[in-house]
């Protein structure tokens, strides 16, 4: 009896160790799966592969969701030695010329109601941005960089669209504990850094303009 119970006790650890979230950065080209949640357990544990340079300028950077993250981010890239053109309402009028299109992931009811538009509008802006840009070869940053206050129901919305369709992300890891980012980045198998704060990602940045 006392060995069955030891047995028990066991594999309840054994689930719960499977079913925490696993660490890690991600290469892919699959774009297609829309929704925030983690698909799978192994999906969520795979090793993301590491980032790499060769991204070029110009640098288009833009807002997912109009928080006030893509500032944080060009103050990032400027610290970086890396010039960015923000704008955060940016259209497919404004790819020419561009090498990447950098995007701040991050809803904020102010900032969209400052816009003067709601988050379906906002999400089809950005869905519309990210095809111009795979239309022309430009290639994808996803950028989360607010942490837990950035997470939620309306931030959530716009998670999908940029993380699915990168070609290199960082995140800062307060922003991911339940891994809803990480499942989208490992389904796609896209080179990816997490970090324990925003000044971590100035490293990230010149390391991809490398």
């Amino acid at each position: 009896m006392k060995n069955l119970i030891t047995a028990l006790l066991c594999a309840v650890l054994t689930l719960s160790l499977l079913a925490s979230c696993g660490g890690g950065g991600n290469a892919g080209s699959s774009k297609a799966n829309n929704s925030a949640n983690p698909s799978s357990g192994s999906t969520v544990d795979a090793e993301l592969p590491e980032l790499t340079g060769g991204f070029e300028t110009p640098i288009l950077l833009t807002s997912a969701g109009q928080s006030a993250d893509s500032d944080i981010i060009k103050t990032l890239c400027t610290k970086a030695n890396i010039t960015v053109d923000l704008e955060n309402q940016a259209t497919a009028d404004h790819l020419d010329g561009v090498k990447t299109l950098l995007i701040s992931v991050g809803g904020s009811s102010k900032g969209l109601g400052a816009a003067g538009i709601d988050a379906d509008q906002e999400i089809a802006r950005v869905q519309d941005l990210i095809q111009a840009a795979q239309d022309a070869d430009i290639k994808i940053i996803a950028m989360h960089v607010g942490g837990a206050p950035r997470r939620g129901d309306l931030s959530d919305k716009f998670l999908p669209d940029p993380f699915n369709a990168a070609d290199a992300a960082v995140v800062v890891s307060g922003g991911d504990t339940d891994c809803v980012i990480r499942s989208l980045l490992a389904a796609n198998r896209v080179p990816t850094a997490y970090v324990d704060s925003q000044a971590d990602c100035i490293g990230c940045l010149t390391t991809l303009f490398s």
